[in-house]
């Protein structure tokens, strides 16, 4: 039986009855009904009431490639009916992983060229920091094994998603971290920069936060240092120019890996394949998800880099660790023609040359006035937006996070749905986009916001 065999009321009682969902206050959302998405196409979602939203958040950071894709349905059906499912343990493959396994090593930075497969960037985390650890124990040097990270840093819902990341009440859940992980301060040069303080200053004395810690904890104990090139599900904190380049001499001179969490912003999202060759970084190993396959099947991939793979190859032996879904055939095939899309319609040009610049410039041309807007910024397609109380000396509403809940709450009525992350709206929208859709966009968000300051002001 289908859904359309059920009414709106029928569903979300049931919805309320079984369904326990991610990052939810429960007793709220069935207090107030949930909204029930029935289908989608292009840029746009639709809920069951029939109101057209045009999904500035790719899904979640994903549908890099927009919605109703039917070649990606076809292959995936093609896949089911020739082999549905099969592992990759047994000594066995099937030709799909292998397949997708080259082309990753094709579009990655050079010194990268190993893949290993899961099914959400939460599992590649997990298997980065097992495989990081494990290969200084291969090298002799089982005490290097401290993981560095970052205030409002995002790696997923995982325990070891969790202790590696930066968000304070992800973490009080934990009742037990996973040990030997550190935090210092993340890049936000508009929450931390001092008066005066320049962003290329401010990055580097960003940068300098890693390598103090380092110090602190002797290089001898540092594994890797891990990182969102961008800062994703924190508020979209993009770095200043410095921050990268010395974060990179900073890893060299310690002798400390580079794990970088591509998870947002791999697969065209800023304008390259992966962000490490949009900001010219050098990583050991790169957490990939999301974008792989547009959303349209659960894929992960943890890209790894030579040092470590020859490592773990030649003196690792057997390494103690997958997925029964590792390399799912249908999942892989998948990627492939997702990734194939993406080349063959010229998404990354488009978001490194017309739309990515674009979007900033609209943001800022559309809303830049705006009494509740302390600051945009953007990077390809990505974008945040701060909302303030007070333009001039960034005095936040009070408690923190409600006024960005009310600006979103007014811009999804509006047919624009965004995001709400702390004092921070941000979007992440389909690589699809174009001029016409960034100025409809900007046209609602600029309704979400003027709503809003009728409420709040």
């Amino acid at each position: 039986m289908t859904y359309q065999n059920y009414s709106l009321e029928q569903l979300r009682a049931i919805d309320n009855a079984h369904h326990l969902h991610p990052f939810t206050d429960h007793k709220d959302l069935r207090e107030a009904g949930t909204r029930v998405i029935v289908r989608a196409d292009g840029p746009f979602v639709y809920d069951s009431e029939g109101h057209e939203i045009l999904d500035g958040m790719a899904g979640l950071w994903c549908v890099n490639v927009g919605y109703g894709r039917d070649e990606l349905a076809d292959v995936a059906s093609e896949q089911m009916r020739e082999l549905p499912y099969y592992n990759n343990f047994f000594r066995c493959t099937t030709p799909t992983p292998a397949l997708l396994a080259q082309k990753l090593a094709e579009i990655a930075p050079p010194n990268v060229n190993q893949v290993f497969f899961g099914s959400s960037g939460s599992e590649s985390n997990d298997t980065a920091l097992r495989m990081v650890r494990h290969y200084w124990a291969l090298e002799g040097k089982p005490e290097k094994n401290i993981i560095i990270s970052r205030d409002s840093a995002y790696h997923g819902s995982t325990v070891a998603g969790v202790s590696l990341g930066g968000m304070s009440a992800m973490r009080e859940q934990l009742y037990g971290e996973v040990p030997n992980i550190r935090h210092v301060m993340c890049p936000y040069a508009y929450g931390l920069a001092e008066p005066g303080e320049s962003d290329h200053d401010f990055g580097l004395r960003a940068a300098k936060a890693v390598e103090d810690e380092i110090l602190a904890a002797g290089p001898e104990n540092v594994a890797a240092f891990i990182g969102e090139p961008i800062q994703g599900a924190g508020g979209v904190k993009i770095p200043p120019a410095s921050y990268w380049p010395e974060i990179q001499r900073i890893c060299d001179k310690y002798d400390v890996l580079l794990m970088l969490d591509e998870v947002i912003t791999g697969y065209g999202r800023t304008g390259a394949w992966f962000a490490a060759q949009s900001m010219g970084i050098k990583p050991d190993t790169m957490t990939t998800a999301k974008g792989l396959t547009s959303g349209y099947q659960p894929l992960s991939a943890l890209l790894v880099g030579d040092r470590i793979a020859s490592t773990l190859v030649e003196k690792g032996g057997e390494f103690y660790h997958g997925y029964t879904y590792s390399g799912h055939p249908v999942a892989c095939a998948v990627a492939l023609r997702n990734l194939e899309i993406i080349e063959r319609e010229g998404l990354i040009d488009r978001v490194r040359n017309e739309t990515g610049p674009y979007l900033g410039e609209a943001l800022k041309a559309g809303l830049g006035d705006h009494p509740l807007v302390g600051e945009i910024r953007s990077f390809g397609m990505l974008a945040a937006i701060e909302v303030v109380k007070d333009k001039g000396t960034r005095e936040r509403f009070q408690p923190g996070g409600t006024a960005t809940e009310v600006v979103r709450d007014h811009a999804i009525a509006s047919g624009m749905m965004m995001r709400a992350v702390g004092d921070t709206m941000i979007m992440s929208p389909p690589l699809i986009w174009t001029k016409e859709t960034i100025d409809l966009a900007v046209e609602r968000v600029r309704k979400g916001f003027d709503l809003a300051a009728r409420d709040l002001l």
